[in-house]
């Protein structure tokens, strides 16, 4: 079975082409530029009024990047879907001086930029420059997604979601969906149309980018050998930590990454473990919360994984940098492979 999995982070987007004949060490491995760094480096070679289209992405620096643009003269036009991957809400994206498109008017002066997290043409046509083959049995794509609902502002609404998700302990790989896939989850329903409008009839394998993190890091070789541990994950935006003992997730935490301190850091994980976190404690420090089913037995070691990791020395904690597959870039990829094959 060939598997391709991409994980689509803020930096960067991991992609590994998994052969279940070859040893996971020996998979075909990319780390590119995340999709909305590309974007933002088109609009700054552009000297003409823009028009969007496409679909819901992750923004990063695109809304800093169109304000930029519109502060240079010139219109900015998105399509009403893609849109929202500035808000979900059109009237505050037309609050910024945005237009959304209008059918009776003529844009066709304008340079056009599609907008996506996924684009299997440009993937395929690079992998076939190499003379390898474009032939799937399995995709699996992990993104972040906060899930919309207008009555809810995204922080509480992701974290309400995780809450009812870990009602009760259970497998990191059990976040992963297909035909299950909530209608409120936008961005990954825009993965899913992407591939269907690019000629991938399969249901892929869809998850949050946070929670392939933490499968993956399950299944570095270090952290397979222990029974109670905390996995975290250090991102550019956000951290998220889950408690583990018997192979199930028993609590996690969520914050804003540039809001820890090492000190700080490692209070929470301290207070996972034991099972003494609160979410109102974590929510107030500006945080997303914190859900807590059982402390675990101790923390016989911390996995961690994510671009800001270094963060992690900071504490006094015992850790060990996750490297499943042999890779610290890769613990999202592995953990999407991880969930195809064993759910």
């Amino acid at each position: 079975m060939r598997i391709l999995a991409i994980d689509v982070g803020t930096g960067t987007q991991d992609m590994m082409i998994y052969d279940t004949k070859k040893e996971l060490e020996n998979s075909i491995k990319l780390v590119l530029p995340s999709p909305h760094l590309y974007i933002s480096q088109q609009m700054r070679e552009i000297e003409n009024d823009i028009y969007f289209t496409g679909e819901i992405m992750g923004g990063g620096k695109i809304k800093k990047s169109i304000l930029e643009h519109m502060e240079k003269g010139y219109n900015v036009v998105m399509e009403p879907v893609c849109a929202r991957t500035i808000r979900d809400d059109l009237e505050q994206v037309k609050s910024y001086g945005i237009e959304i498109a209008d059918d009776s008017k003529d844009y066709s002066q304008y340079s056009k930029i599609t907008m996506g997290d996924i684009s299997i043409t440009k993937l395929s046509e690079f992998l076939l420059g190499y003379d390898l083959e474009f032939d799937f049995d399995e995709i699996a794509i992990a993104v972040q997604d906060h899930g919309y609902n207008e009555n809810m502002g995204d922080r509480d609404f992701r974290f309400e979601k995780i809450r009812e998700k870990i009602s009760s302990p259970i497998s990191p790989l059990e976040f992963g969906f297909r035909d299950d896939l909530p209608e409120y989850y936008t961005r990954m329903q825009a993965v899913r149309r992407t591939l269907k409008n690019e000629g991938i009839e399969d249901v892929p394998l869809l998850m949050d980018t946070k929670f392939a993190s933490i499968a993956g890091m399950c299944f570095d070789e270090v952290a397979k050998k222990l029974n109670s541990f905390i996995v975290i994950d250090i991102g550019n935006g956000h951290t998220t930590a889950a408690s583990i003992e018997d192979g199930k997730i028993q609590g996690v935490f969520e914050h804003h990454t540039s809001s820890l301190t090492g000190e700080s850091l490692e209070r929470y994980i301290k207070r996972l473990a034991s099972g003494e976190i609160t979410n109102e404690e974590v929510y107030n420090d500006h945080g997303h919360g914190a859900h807590v089913l059982n402390p675990i037995s101790k923390i016989e070691k911390v996995i961690v994984s994510g671009p800001k990791r270094e963060l992690i020395e900071k504490t006094n904690l015992d850790w060990h940098h996750a490297a499943p597959g042999g890779d610290v870039m890769m613990t999202g990829t592995v953990g999407l492979i991880k969930t195809i094959q064993e759910r």
